[in-house]
């Protein structure tokens, strides 16, 4: 059987546990995994279409440039997150051990661990773009907060409501402050 043929017939069970892993991921993964909803569950539903996309794109022979929407998909919802980098970009990674979990536990497929060396060079080039786009998701984001703060309009966005102030001043200098 040649890889690509077994990377197409093991496809289901292959994405289910990478979509699994990258939800898991997350503080409350057991949302994201149920609802199907991209309204209701736009990060799901949009991380599930991105990582489908980015495997098709495995099974053809295409080049490095045609990866960029799926992973920008994905990276753009991890970038304005509290992941680190290597925790934005880790799921692309993590489908070297997928794809070898699920292959060392077929016959069929077994023999064709070895040969996944060109596969893992096409990830790694994935989670080197994965990265880049982190990069700049991030670039960008502190480019917006300097401009909030240089107009003003941080002010509107991360002030604090003034009754809640007023309640927060009050509990600190009230009767039973000091209890």
């Amino acid at each position: 059987m040649e890889l690509q043929k077994a990377l197409a017939n093991k496809k289901k069970e292959i994405l289910s546990l990478w979509i699994e892993r990258t939800l898991d991921s997350y503080a409350s993964p057991g949302f994201f995994k149920q609802s199907q909803d991209p309204f209701a569950n736009p990060v799901g539903s949009n991380i599930s279409a991105g990582l489908t996309s980015i495997y098709e794109l495995l099974l053809t022979d295409t080049d490095q440039q045609a990866y960029c929407q799926p992973i920008d998909q994905v990276v753009r919802i991890r970038a304005v997150q509290d992941f680190t980098p290597a925790q934005a970009v880790a799921p692309f990674l993590e489908l070297k051990w997928v794809v070898k979990q699920v292959f060392s536990l077929d016959k069929e497929t077994k023999p064709l661990l070895g040969l996944l060396d060109q596969l893992d060079c096409t990830i790694d080039g994935i989670a080197l773009t994965a990265f880049n786009i982190y990069s700049e998701c991030r670039e960008q984001l502190y480019q917006n907060r300097i401009r909030e703060l240089k107009s003003g309009s941080a002010i509107l966005t991360d002030a604090a409501c003034p009754s809640a102030l007023m309640r927060q001043h009050l509990d600190t200098s009230g009767p039973d402050a000091g209890k």
